[in-house]
């Protein structure tokens, strides 16, 4: 298919001003429509507006190409961050790329489009961005000092991205002995099971399929102290609820990670409450989301993110969030 006729098939939408798009669910729910004005003004640039891209969690194909042509060909479209939909934009469009990076080819997702010589290149920022931030949440050798393991509900991009920073860590002791993940459909788990096959890991990797916040209780219950659980479902955030119930037991000494930091937060609260009583060390999801974005907006808009920006960018956040 040309692209005359691609660009005609999608309704292309000629931009007036250079547009950096948010592909989610609930786009203008998220802080980013505050603080991406203020980074702009930092970084010199005030002209690049943000434009929302909201679509339904597993959304038709053709909704993501659509997405995805419309960035490619309009030339003031520079790029986007994709959250949510970032397996489910590589499967529907990424023929439609003229480069994936490697990341994007492991992970089978995207969650960064940028243009480079009239070429769009397709991202899987998220091993980067989980990698920054579960760093800054444990120490060094945390696992082979603690003995603790990794539990995380959700098989989407995060989980896989958290799953190949692990693996590619060099210390053993950086590296948890087993990382359990559990997921309510096969389909995702299969994915990250061929994923991890093949690749060469000292991790065991546990693959559950389950739907039901018991079932999960038990699981959660029978983990070591200080291991680590995450919520990277969307519950709480894209749908309501949580993995767990309100009588599941967080492990004593643990962590608790939510990465969400916007929503009802079910998960996040659940935590809360038992933090005194199981000596738990509780985050959320605000460190991802910075280094998420500022991540992409490197990428996209062509900038060097050294820490001192890196340190600007995320204190005008902070800023905003304090608000």
């Amino acid at each position: 298919m040309s692209d005359t006729i691609t660009a005609t098939r999608y309704k292309i939408v000629t931009k007036t001003q250079p547009t950096f798009y948010f592909i989610g669910v609930t786009t203008g729910k998220s802080s980013i429509m505050k603080v991406f004005p203020l980074w702009m003004m930092e970084l010199g640039l005030p002209q690049i507006v943000l434009e929302g891209m909201d679509l339904q969690i597993h959304a038709d194909p053709e909704e993501y190409r659509r997405a995805v042509a419309q960035i490619k060909y309009d030339p003031l479209s520079l790029g986007a961050l994709v959250t949510t939909h970032k397996i489910d934009l590589f499967e529907a469009a990424h023929d439609m790329f003229d480069t994936l990076d490697p990341y994007a080819q492991i992970c089978g997702e995207v969650s960064s489009l940028s243009k480079q010589d009239e070429k769009l290149i397709g991202h899987a920022k998220d091993p980067i961005s989980a990698g920054l931030s579960i760093d800054a949440i444990v120490t060094n050798h945390y696992f082979a000092r603690t003995g603790g393991h990794i539990l995380i509900f959700g098989a989407g991009g995060s989980s896989v991205a958290t799953l190949l920073h692990l693996m590619n860590k060099k210390h053993p002791g950086d590296r948890p002995e087993r990382f359990i993940v559990v997921n309510r459909s096969q389909g995702r788990l299969d994915r990250m099971q061929e994923m991890v096959a093949s690749l060469e890991t000292d991790i065991e990797v546990v693959y559950i399929c389950n739907q039901n916040a018991r079932r999960n209780d038990e699981i959660m219950g029978s983990l070591p102290d200080y291991s680590i659980v995450i919520n990277a479902t969307g519950m709480g955030k894209d749908t309501p609820g949580s993995p767990i119930s309100d009588e599941g037991l967080f492990p004593k000494n643990g962590i608790a990670w939510e990465f969400n930091y916007r929503g009802e937060l079910d998960f996040l609260h659940q935590a809360v409450q038992q933090k005194e009583s199981r000596n738990l060390t509780v985050e959320d999801g605000w460190l991802y989301f910075v280094h998420g974005w500022t991540q992409v907006v490197a990428e996209v808009l062509h900038i060097q993110l050294d820490e001192p920006l890196f340190m600007r960018l995320e204190k005008l956040a902070g800023s905003v969030r304090g608000k």
